[in-house]
């Protein structure tokens, strides 16, 4: 639990917060995801759910949520079909946050294939409510393997909340100057947050499940974006050598190295533009090199 005094739960009941929903093409999974919205304990002030070039039946569900229940509002976009991670989802995250007011306490970038536990956002709002120095939280995201069962899913360390749910508080999202429409983004979130003085809050306990297998959608051309991404942060070419060794050793992949390391030098020699000042960018690797030494010692 994240240090701070702990306020009466009966408090964030009036906490005001909204949603954000990408959707391109969802129509298998966004009902279960809105279902489990209209539950929740703690309902949110409003959900835009942004209805990005879908060519299946994804707006006709959403017409029959916003026939259910006032909160849910609709916007229909059009962007590249191609399903690439990081600039399309955020791009239309964007759209619909121009949608929302200034009145609300903490934001939600949700994915449309998630489905919550039905107390998930009345719990983020108490530690919202009982830790103003949180500035992301989230839970656990498991997905059904080969028998049907569910497993956990959270290839990444246990403080990082997955991008495919992530509760800003209102004071963090402002302090990062919201998202990036880039491969990486759900990290360089959590690296300005920390930057600015922010604490990272998951909570094992909020199981979600997602609905689709992360990354089986996304187009082939995705594969150089991480090493790209690695460049953008700033990262450095041994924080970036580092890094990919251990993300194909966790997929067992090879390729996945040599990907990464191809898409960082192919930024570096197209001078491509970074994501985080010089300024941020030396505290992200300070930070980095921290926790390096720290998993070595």
């Amino acid at each position: 639990m994240p240090s701070g005094k702990i306020l009466n739960p009966e408090l964030t009941l009036k906490m005001n917060y909204y949603i954000v929903i990408p959707a391109h093409n969802e129509e298998a999974h966004l009902a279960d995801t809105l279902n489990s919205i209209l539950r929740q304990s703690l309902q949110p002030k409003k959900v835009i759910i942004v209805n990005d070039n879908s060519t299946d039946g994804t707006e006709t569900i959403i017409d029959e949520f916003l026939e259910l229940s006032p909160i849910f509002e609709k916007l229909n976009t059009t962007s590249s079909t191609a399903h690439m991670p990081g600039s399309k989802v955020i791009n239309a995250f964007k759209k619909g946050l121009e949608r929302l007011d200034d009145n609300y306490e903490f934001l939600v970038k949700l994915d449309a294939d998630i489905v919550l536990p039905d107390n998930y956002f009345e719990k983020i709002a108490f530690v919202f409510k009982g830790n103003p120095q949180v500035g992301i939280a989230g839970g656990f995201v498991y997905e059904q393997d080969e028998g049907g069962e569910w497993k956990l899913n959270h290839p990444m360390n246990k403080d990082h909340v997955r991008g495919a749910f992530k509760a800003y508080s209102k004071s963090c999202f402002k302090a990062i100057g919201g998202l990036k429409s880039a491969m990486g983004w759900d990290t360089v979130d959590e690296l300005l947050a920390q930057y600015h003085g922010f604490e990272i809050y998951t909570d094992e306990h909020l199981k979600t499940k997602h609905s689709r297998p992360t990354g089986n959608a996304y187009n082939a051309k995705a594969k150089l974006l991480q090493g790209r991404a690695m460049y953008g942060m700033r990262y450095g070419f041994w924080i970036t050598l580092i890094a990919s060794i251990k993300m194909a050793f966790k997929q067992s992949k090879f390729n996945a190295f040599v990907d990464n390391m191809y898409g960082y030098f192919e930024a570096k020699k197209e001078q491509s533009p970074f994501l985080v000042s010089k300024q941020e960018g030396k505290f992200i690797r300070s930070l980095r090199w921290k926790n390096i030494k720290r998993k070595l010692l």
